[in-house]
């Protein structure tokens, strides 16, 4: 059986997921980080995080940990964990070419002996249908023979400095059942919370993809509860905060759901399902009900323009937040998007204002225009969407400021006392 003696771990993508866990590891054992990009690696090399997920100082405190864009420097490793994106692409379907790339990339290196882990959502089987052929294919080695593979499910919150990858339980798994236990004491020796090695690869790749399905078709749930409430004059968070009071209801909350897990692992299911014949219709529904809330805000905010007699047509409106949740930098799959671009569907001037993203991304990304600070009584239309802590701390009041008479201000995360908003969600 292997043992960790002699272990050099290569962590491939250094984005939320794999920068923390190349730093944890860095502290035990020889590990490199590799990233396609040089410009992140060198910010790294600088002590620079643009995801904010881990401080120069955590990354002064991983001595064995170093990182590189080169791939030559990947040959000397004998245990690769690869952690690149795994998007959806315009049509909803699984988009795995980072995936398919990064295989290639370690395959162009492997050597008998080594053992490959993944660590990117993916759908039940992916692992060894399409990652292991292409590893094979490079290498000209045999799976189970000359390398193993295992799947250990990410668990990265970005923002979140509670819940980090030591204090969350780490799913674990093997090709072979020795490689199961190797690779499930190499995460047991850095996760304080400890690890749960599941019977197969299958078994892990689907309870990753259903951790998010159940958060996404339960907010889908609230969601609908919302757009239903409302046409009643019902306060949706007044009836959770009443119904909450039972030992087993379960805390979810209406919003946009956005980002690179919830809004994205669940067309991976339903991607596989349809394979197999079946047509996943709960989950899909849930998907449409919190693909379209976007616009349902804005048909709100709309509407509470006209009641105040305010004209939309040329109206300034300010967008507080573009992040996919709060405390964090990540716009990946924001659902803000798709209330700017509604707005501006209705011919209003749209400035979006967002202290935590970096002003180059949002341009490259979506084509925004950040502003650096919004200007006292200057919108006719204020939408909080992100419920950052800087603009709790700076508090209604600064908020109100921003608007010029009459306006009207919208809160979507719903963090805002009640009576001094016109809507919220």
């Amino acid at each position: 059986m292997k043992t960790q003696n002699n272990i050099k771990i290569a962590v491939i993508g250094l984005g939320y997921v794999g920068l923390p866990l190349a730093v944890e590891l860095g502290k035990k054992y020889p590990t490199l980080g590799f990233d396609i990009k040089e410009a992140r690696v060198q910010d790294l090399l600088n002590g620079i995080d643009s995801t904010k997920e881990v401080s120069p100082e955590e990354l002064s405190q991983a001595g064995y940990l170093q990182f590189s864009h080169l791939e030559k420097e990947l040959q000397d490793y004998n245990f690769y964990i690869i952690a690149v994106p795994t998007p959806i692409d315009k049509h909803k379907q699984p988009d795995l070419r980072p995936l398919r790339g990064a295989s290639s990339l370690v395959g162009r290196v492997l050597s008998g002996g080594d053992t490959v882990v993944y660590e990117s959502t993916v759908y039940p089987g992916a692992t060894e249908e399409v990652c292991v052929p292409l590893l094979e294919k490079e290498s000209g080695l045999v799976f189970n023979k000359d390398f193993t593979v295992g799947y250990s499910p990410e668990r990265i919150n970005p923002g979140d400095k509670k819940h980090s990858l030591t204090t969350i339980t780490k799913v674990t798994s093997g090709s072979t059942p020795e490689a199961a236990e190797y690779i499930d004491s190499i995460y047991a020796s850095i996760v304080k919370a400890g690890t749960y090695k599941a019977s197969s690869i299958k078994v892990a790749e689907a309870a990753k993809v259903i951790e998010n399905t159940q958060r996404d078709v339960n907010i889908a749930l609230v969601n609908e509860l919302t757009l239903i409430f409302n046409r009643m004059g019902i306060d949706t968070n007044e009836v959770l905060d009443a119904a909450s009071t039972k030992w087993n209801f379960l805390p979810f909350r209406p919003g946009l759901v956005g980002g690179h897990c919830i809004g994205v692992d669940p067309y991976y299911l339903t991607h596989k399902a349809q394979e197999t014949g079946y047509n996943p219709e709960m989950i899909l529904a849930g998907r449409r009900i919190n693909d379209n809330m976007g616009i349902y805000v804005v048909s709100q905010v709309i509407k509470l323009m006209l009641q105040k007699q305010i004209l939309v047509k040329g109206a300034r409106v300010l967008i507080l937040g573009l992040t996919f949740k709060e405390n964090c930098p990540d716009v990946r799959n924001t659902k803000v998007v798709d209330v700017i671009r509604e707005l501006e569907s209705y011919g209003t001037q749209v400035d979006v204002y967002d202290p935590w993203v970096d002003k180059e991304e949002a341009r490259r990304e979506y084509g925004i225009e950040l502003i650096d600070n919004p200007s006292p009584a200057s919108f006719t239309a204020i939408v909080l969407c992100v419920a950052h802590t800087e603009f709790q701390t700076k508090g209604i009041e600064w908020i109100r400021s921003l608007g010029k008479d009459p306006f009207v201000l919208y809160d979507v995360k719903n963090v805002l006392p009640a009576q001094s908003v016109d809507g919220r969600l």
